[in-house]
């Protein structure tokens, strides 16, 4: 496995010393992203305060963020394994549709007036078909042998295909009310949105799992070098299963929120969810090649082009403007990432 860059420096008598505070931070790539965050925010702020920069417009932007960050998180221990996933949007459909369609089938063809007990079960059912599409990818990347790339964009039509078939290529649109009102819409602790509150507690546990656990040790050693991480001692194949399993499961999450949020499955807003992911992903700081990213960074990186498209949109900027933005930030993000590396192999 290739040695990782120590933050360290070595002292006249050979003993190992941190660099000071301000030049870790300085180099550190999330640093940089959160700049650029904040520069946006500031630059929208100051052309239109009044529309911007207010309570309404955060939380439309938060409730809108919430679904792709949980999304993105999944996505990043994928790419840190050096691998991609192209079928996470059409897993969150599925998902989404498999739990209309279930809360439908235990409430006489309409879910409108369903309680709790029904809700869970849609719940339930939403996760398992995420995990199931996960586990599914995973057997084939880890045990087969198949390229992510592939698989995954075989998965991606695939999933998409039996989404339309189990409602004959029509949304389910008899959601709860409950489940709209309460996590779609709901707020909490001062006017924070419910649905926010599940990603950020989604987000930190996976943080937790990336950077303080064996399982996020052995995701960075794979994504690094996976021969050495198998001479090692480490089962990569076992590893990777868990991972895209996991990819899966929050994409089934996902799409249980996305169906509270828009009150219906939403088949056409979610085809280019994969690819979002994965920008996200990569704006922050997460490298195409593996074994680097932090949860922090995701984090960052999903609300770059958030807030991007909602300072656009309230200063009327043609929609056209916001795809070449966004895919000027990716690409910037992408060769920003390639230096960085090539610096890191010249020592």
């Amino acid at each position: 496995m290739s040695a990782p860059v120590k933050d360290i420096q070595t002292t006249v008598d050979g003993d190992f010393v941190k660099p000071p505070l301000g030049k870790r931070l300085v180099g550190a790539n999330t640093f940089w992203i959160a700049l650029v965050l904040i520069a946006l925010i500031a630059v929208f702020t100051a052309i239109a305060p009044a529309e911007f920069a207010n309570l309404f417009t955060f939380q439309t932007l938060l409730n809108e963020t919430s679904v792709l960050l949980v999304l993105s998180v999944g996505m990043t221990f994928v790419i840190i394994t050096s691998g991609i996933d192209l079928s996470v949007g059409s897993v969150l459909i599925f998902a989404g549709m498999v739990a209309g369609k279930t809360m439908e089938a235990l409430s006489s063809g309409n879910a409108t007036h369903a309680g709790w007990g029904v809700i869970t079960v849609g719940l339930v059912a939403a996760v398992l078909a995420g995990t199931v599409w996960g586990l599914i990818n995973g057997f084939l990347i880890a045990v087969a042998g198949i390229p992510p790339l592939i698989v995954t964009l075989g998965t991606m039509g695939a999933a998409l295909g039996v989404s339309y078939l189990l409602n004959n290529g029509s949304d389910v649109r008899s959601v709860p009310t409950e489940l709209n009102q309460t996590l779609g819409y709901g707020t909490s602790f001062g006017g924070i949105p419910n649905l926010v509150l599940v990603a950020v507690v989604i987000t930190l546990i996976c943080a937790w799992l990336l950077h303080t656990t064996r399982f996020g040790r052995y995701t960075f050693a794979v994504g690094s070098n996976a021969e050495a991480a198998r001479r090692a001692g480490i089962g990569v194949t076992a590893h990777l299963l868990k991972v895209y399993l996991l990819t899966g499961f929050l994409a089934g999450i996902a799409g249980f929120m996305s169906l509270a949020y828009q009150n219906s499955t939403t088949i056409s807003a979610h085809t280019n969810d994969n690819l979002n992911a994965i920008s996200a992903t990569v704006m922050g700081g997460t490298s195409l090649f593996g074994g680097v990213g932090s949860m922090l960074g995701t984090v960052i990186g999903v609300f770059i082009p958030a807030v991007l498209n909602k300072g656009l949109n309230i200063t009327h900027v043609q929609d056209y403007w916001q795809y070449i933005a966004i895919g000027a930030v990716l690409i910037a993000a992408v060769w920003f990432d390639q230096r960085r590396r090539r610096k890191r192999n010249s020592r």
